[in-house]
């Protein structure tokens, strides 16, 4: 099997490693998947960004690592089951879930029902279970398989910005008059920005992007007022206000809530495609940053604690409506790019973790 890693200190760098187990000679309880496809996005940087701090490396151990320097970024796609030594899941089937950037998997299925199975090794376990959950299409009411693309592009994204939507409004968005969204372009973003449009009691949306992407963000109708970072003096302080961050960077950061004051209520730090702009001592802009309102939003967090209130039915119909709609409006303004093989993905790969993304973009990986 062979496998697409990232030095975890640096994102820039990557190489290919060969993981010793044969995919073909599997233990009792264990089926081995074909990945077929991936979806790629600034969401994957965060992954790699969080990889300590949130456990997203412990989820496929690099193989070839015994400094344990090497990770592998997850990735949401699709895979076909290739050779199984459990019952009922069959070669053939195909299935939606969270994969390495490689061509194999063995998985050790656990919860098999008729729509889905987890996946039970024991270095799993411990992690969220939204994570080790894998959809059996093959029992899936209404599967277009048409629909696969914009699924593994937009799924963990539009989760997040569901479960965004949610929290801000269970919170009556803390009293805000305005919303602003940091890295509007981004797709989670997007749907965030769509999801809060679809509500009567949201506040003004304001998104905040660069020059570049200004006329793409305001393109997309979803936004109230679309402002540059460059022109963060046009941002109404006297406003209070609830700022969404999927960006990470300080300096906007740090200026913005030196600007708000009292009136940031809080700061929900999303993602983080600035990932190598760093606080320093030094760095007068980002010292400036609220900490005690500033909190990283962990969307597995509010998934387990919607599922414990609505059930799991209750949970499913209400984001499958949010995401059919979102996905909806992505026919829009998203173009599908489709990338043939790991290797050719490695300078699409570098492109993204360089901050170089077209934001209506959809880039697939094909294995």
């Amino acid at each position: 099997m062979i496998e697409l890693q990232t030095f975890k200190s640096d994102l820039t760098k990557t190489r290919f490693a060969k993981n010793d187990k044969d995919p073909f000679n599997l233990n009792d309880g264990e089926i081995s998947v074909k990945i077929e496809r991936f979806a790629f996005t600034a969401n994957n940087v965060t992954y790699g960004v969080a990889g300590e701090t949130i456990g997203y490396w412990q989820f496929f151990p690099a193989s070839e690592d015994p400094n344990n320097k090497w990770g592998c970024i997850p990735m949401w796609g699709f895979a076909e089951i290739s050779h199984s030594r459990v019952e009922g899941l069959e070669v053939g089937e195909r299935i939606f879930g969270y994969f390495p950037a490689a061509n194999y998997l063995i998985l050790n299925p656990a919860k098999i029902i008729d729509r889905s199975f987890s996946d039970g090794k024991d270095h799993r376990k411990e992690l969220p279970p939204v994570y080790n959950n894998y959809v059996r299409l093959s029992g899936e009411e209404n599967y277009d398989s048409s629909m696969d693309n914009i699924r593994a592009l937009l799924f963990p994204l539009h989760v997040t910005a569901f479960c965004l939507c949610d929290a801000l409004q269970d919170e009556s968005y803390l009293g805000a008059s305005q919303i602003i969204i940091i890295s509007a372009s981004s797709k989670t973003a997007i749907g965030l920005a769509q999801g809060l449009a679809d509500k009567n009691d949201a506040p003004k949306i304001i998104g905040l992007t660069s020059a570049s992407n200004s006329d793409f963000v305001t393109s997309l109708g979803c936004y109230d007022e679309v402002i540059t970072y460059d022109e963060l003096d046009q941002v109404d302080c006297s406003q209070g206000s609830v700022m969404v961050d999927m960006a990470g960077n300080r300096d906007i950061l740090g200026t913005l809530h030196g600007a708000l004051g009292d009136n940031m209520l809080k700061c929900l730090t999303v993602g983080m495609t600035h990932w190598d702009n760093k606080t320093t001592a030094e760095d007068v802009l980002g010292q400036a940053m609220l900490r005690d309102r500033t909190e990283f939003f962990f969307a597995p967090a509010h998934i387990q604690k919607r599922i414990g209130d609505w059930g799991h039915e209750g949970y499913s119909e209400k984001t499958n409506i949010f995401m059919a709609a979102r996905a909806l409006q992505s026919r829009d303004w998203m173009q599908l790019k489709e990338i043939s093989g790991l290797e050719e993905f490695i300078k699409t790969y570098e492109e993204v973790v360089a901050g170089n993304i077209n934001p209506n973009e959809g880039i697939i990986v094909l294995i």
